[in-house]
């Protein structure tokens, strides 16, 4: 299983507009960050993990050629935002399948009522088939994919397991539940948003906790603000089996 980071930024990216804080300025090219999302391959199939309002570019940078299907964490505009630039994939394979708890498909077919609708489509629209997510997992493309519902801040998301492979991000806590889901896993994705404490979203601090508490061989830091530092500099500081993610970056399970 590959996974492709094509967006590790927080919801406004670096650099983020009218800021002048330092790593908006850097000429580190993994200081330049998208909203965050993520492309998984496997043998028989593939999938996107939220759709922000990058997904254009980054599936240019990225060279992807198949989605078979979107699974969204949650309705915030950086991760649902690009779904309009869904239809040269539907063009190609059909209407694409959905995956979202039950308010946020209800939040999509509001702001896209024309890729939901099935009545008057005008020519060229993309269209969706909607899928709704509870905390049963369900099968796709020869991949159980298993829920994991987090806490953003006092509203609950999800984040998604595949094989050993889990993906978390905009969070803030993780429930007894949840992490019962999570044992086994051997690489993880988790959101680090900055250095200071923030009510909605992990600093680095509380990141770091959590992947003490999941122990896997392997976890990736994501939804990073510029407020979090370097690059370059934060690496150095993190264990040997922690890193920030890069828009671009390939992983391979």
């Amino acid at each position: 299983m590959k996974v492709t980071f094509l967006g590790t930024g927080t919801s406004q990216g670096i650099p983020m507009l009218l800021s002048d804080e330092p790593v908006n300025f850097s000429t580190d090219i993994k200081d330049k960050r998208m909203r965050s999302s993520i492309h998984i391959q496997w043998e028989n199939g593939t999938c996107l993990i939220d759709c922000g309002a990058d997904f254009r570019v980054q599936i240019l940078n990225n060279n992807i050629k198949d989605i078979d299907g979107i699974l969204f964490t949650h309705e915030h505009s950086d991760h649902i935002a690009g779904l309009d630039d869904i239809r040269p994939f539907c063009y190609k394979a059909g209407s694409m399948p959905v995956y979202g708890m039950p308010r946020v498909i209800d939040s999509l077919a509001k702001r896209y009522d024309y890729i939901f609708s099935t009545e008057n489509r005008y020519p060229g629209a993309a269209s969706v088939i909607p899928n709704i997510v509870d905390e049963k997992s369900f099968q796709f493309k020869n991949k159980t994919i298993i829920p994991i519902e987090v806490d953003h801040g006092g509203l609950p998301i999800l984040g998604y397991r595949i094989d050993d492979f889990a993906y978390l991000t905009d969070v803030k806590s993780i429930s007894n539940y949840s992490l019962e889901k999570l044992k086994g896993v051997k690489t993880i994705v988790l959101s680090a948003l900055r250095i200071e404490a923030h009510p909605t979203h992990m600093n680095l601090e509380e990141a770091l906790e959590m992947v003490k508490l999941i122990n896997p061989e392997k976890a990736y830091f994501t939804h990073i603000s510029h407020r979090l530092g370097f690059h370059k500099e934060v690496s150095k500081s993190l264990p040997k089996n922690v890193f920030l993610a890069y828009d671009g970056l390939q992983i391979e399970m």
